[in-house]
This record gives structure tokens, sequence and C-alpha cells, in this order.
């Protein structure tokens, strides 16, 4: 692949250093040096881009991928279409994620058991542009919870498995890592969309979450669970869960149990989805603020302010990104809850960028290799037109991601940035 050297670039580490401007050398799929620029012609390299105005920082992770969501309404929507039609969808919400600067997807569920993994078998191959995937399965839930569509009068075969009691569990997962998945997602709590059992329910027992850990562990397979409520989000910290997924109901006991465990797991809030229906975003597919209201998502969100402004203040890792793809928030929009950290949870931008790229990164689990901008590391990494420490909102969407690298290969590149690859040496821009 040759030696490539951006030069001129804002450079955001993601490592604590501030931004300066400098050049990122990448030979192979590996950075070389990340240094200032200096005065006077740059060592030779086999390609040059002059990033002169634009913000270089690493590639962004997604930390709760649905690839196969897309205009989703409802589980009707995951339940009906045939895999083969689903397989496309998949396929296009990794290209959209790639092109809005994620180099990462870290696996939620999907709508069907193996979308996810023939896309990610795809994607390394080089047959399709997509990001590094740590491939989700379907979600696991019990009898009369979250994700169970059925009826006694109106069985179903719905987007996920339904187990109940500790062999039941044990054999699902043992399912989902014999068919290539890497997250295995539980189904803890409730959730809003369920008015039977919201999300301060606990459907899930102790035992079910702690024998699936276990099991998905002896495969060296990771565990996120979907827990809003306090007794759910207690037992996957008690049961080893990698990631805990929204988590808004907190107490201090669970607060001091995730501070303790803070060099373990990762906490992803979900934010966008209940931040988009209470701004009226989702009006015109029928859940306005005032159905948020019937659903309790106001209170949801004011909880999930509360517990995870906390959890910033404690140092507990947060990854950003989670149910998009539904029909009001695409693919490829996640970087909006960039934002939304900032707004909500109080971090700084650039403490927000941290989430997006070197959490992102530890949370995919390539021994550190991911999320920053260090010689020696992984060159995954994006250039953006604007600064998002100035205006976060930039990474809001695709538009102003103007060269995203994966593995030090170019996979999208901005026709003015085309034109200035291989620019003359720096003394001659002086």
């Amino acid at each position: 692949m040759g030696r490539t050297r951006i030069q001129n670039a804002t450079i955001f580490t993601a490592t604590g250093a501030a931004p300066f401007t400098g050049d990122v050398v990448v030979e192979d799929n590996r950075i070389v040096s990340v240094e200032a620029a200096a005065r006077g012609e740059a060592p030779a390299t086999d390609e040059v881009i002059d990033a002169t105005g634009m913000f270089c920082m690493p590639g962004m992770t997604e930390g709760h991928a649905h690839l196969s969501f897309e205009n989703v309404l409802g589980a009707e929507d995951l339940m009906a279409p045939s895999p083969e039609t689903q397989a496309f969808t998949t396929a296009r919400g990794a290209k959209a994620l790639l092109e809005a600067g994620f180099t990462s997807a870290y696996g939620a569920s999907e709508a069907k058991l193996r979308l996810a993994v023939a896309v990610r078998e795809e994607v390394n191959a080089g047959r399709l542009p997509g990001p590094r995937i740590r491939a989700g399965g379907v979600e696991i839930s019990v009898t009369g919870a979250m994700g169970d569509e059925s009826r006694e009068h109106n069985p179903r075969s719905s987007p996920s498995t339904i187990v109940d009691g500790v062999e039941e569990m044990r054999k699902a997962v043992r399912l989902h890592c014999r068919e290539g998945v890497d997250n295995v997602k539980l189904d803890v709590s409730g959730d809003p969309f369920y008015p039977n059992t919201p999300g301060h329910t606990t459907p899930m027992t102790f035992e079910e979450v702690k024998v699936a850990v276990e099991t998905a562990h002896a495969y060296r397979r990771k565990v996120n669970a979907h827990s809003r409520s306090i007794h759910g989000s207690k037992s996957c910290v008690r049961a080893g869960v990698d990631a805990l997924l929204h988590c808004e109901y907190a107490d201090e006991e669970l607060l001091d149990m995730l501070t303790e465990a803070r060099d373990r797991i990762f906490v992803v809030p979900t934010v966008g989805l209940f931040a988009q229906i209470m701004a009226g975003e989702a009006t015109v597919h029928g859940i306005s603020p005032e159905v948020g209201g019937y659903m309790n998502i106001p209170d949801l969100l004011e909880n999930s302010i509360r517990t995870h402004t906390e959890l910033r203040k404690r140092g507990v890792r947060h990854l950003i990104g989670g149910d998009y793809g539904l029909a009001w928030s695409p693919q490829g929009t996640q970087g909006r809850d960039l934002k939304f950290f900032v707004e909500y949870y109080g971090y700084t931008p650039a403490e927000a960028l941290v989430c997006a790229t070197r959490n992102g990164g530890l949370a995919m689990g390539y021994d550190g290799e991911l999320g920053t901008l260090e010689a020696g590391k992984l060159a995954d990494l994006i250039l953006v037109e604007g600064d998002p420490i100035a205006d976060i909102s930039v990474l809001s969407g695709p538009d102003k991601v103007a060269l995203v690298m994966k593995d030090g290969i170019i996979q999208k590149i901005s026709a003015p940035l085309t034109a200035r690859q291989n620019t003359p040496a720096r003394e001659a821009a002086q």
C-alpha cells in the first residue's frame, strides 16, 4: 500500500493531548508517525494529501450497531422482509456508517441471526465497503418480555431468540457462537415500546444472565445487555457483562458498582432515540412528543441525564450510538450523539470525541491498537471539513467527512481533497 503523508492538518489524537497542526504518516496499515508540522521539505512518501484547514482524528465507533435496521417503525419491519432482502439492507447500513466516519461497528443485534456475520465476512474480504464489525446476532429474551412478539393464539417467529431458564440460555448462546456472532445481546430489562414490560421491569433472571456470560466468554465472545432497570443493571454488572446498553435508572449502589467495574465495562446511553422523539422528529411517523409522554420517555430521558452525567464524573467509559436505523434516525447520522453527550451529560466536545474514538477502539477488542492516532497503531482515521471542537455538529452526518481511511486504505475521499493529493513539498506552500 506504500507510504502516505497527511500534512498540515489539525490533529486530534484522542490521547488527551491538545489538538495541534501537524502530519500523520501511514505505511501499509499502520501509523508510522504523528508529529507537529516542521518547516522545510518533508521526507519523501508515495502519496501526499494536503489537509490544510481540515481536522484529522481517529475513526469513530458506533457503540450499539443495528446494521440491518433501515426505516424501521416496529418489530414487523424486522420480521417481514426476507433474509435475502435484509442482507442488502445490512450492507447499506455498513456503507453508510463508513461514509460518515465510523470505521468500527460494535454490534448490538440484527433482524436475523447471521446478517452482520455475513456482511462482516464480505467487508473483511474486501468485497463490500464497511467498517470493522463485531457482529451482533439476534436479541436473546424471555417469554413475555421485549422481543417476544407471539401470543397464544398467534405464535410468531420474532427477531429474537426466546429462552426460559439456564439450559435454554446456554444453548442459545452456544448457537450464536457457532454461527459466528461476536457480540451476544441479552434483553434483561423491559422497554417503553413494550407496554406489558416497561423499562423499570426486569423479566430476565440473574441466573440466566450469568450463564450467558459464562458461555459466551468461554468462546471468547462478548455479551451486551439491554438494561434500563436498576435491578437488571446490577445483575449484569455482577454477572460480568461487557457492555450495558441504555442504563437510565440507577441508585447509589449501582453507580458504585459501575465505578468499580469501569476498567472492564462499557456503557452505551443510546440517548439519541429519546432526544429525537421528544424533539418531534418522529411525529410524522406517529410517535409525537405527546405519544412519547404516554410511553414514559420524558422520565427515561431525565434519568438518563442524571445517571450518565454522574457516570461521566466517575470516569465510566461511554460509547456513542445506538438504535439508529429507525425511520426518523437513518444510518450514518450516529454522530449526532456527540452533541447530545455535550448537551445532556456535560462532556466537552473533546471528551465526547474520546467516547467515539478511544473508548470505541478499546471496546472493539484489538488489544489497544484502535481509537487513537499514535505511532504503531492501526491506521483508521478521518479528515473532517471544519473543527468538531468548535462545532461538534459537523460530525452529525457524512457531508463534512472528506476522507475515511480504514486499515491504511482510503475508503472515501471528497473531490476537492482528491485534487489536493500528491501536492508539492511543504515549503512550496509557505
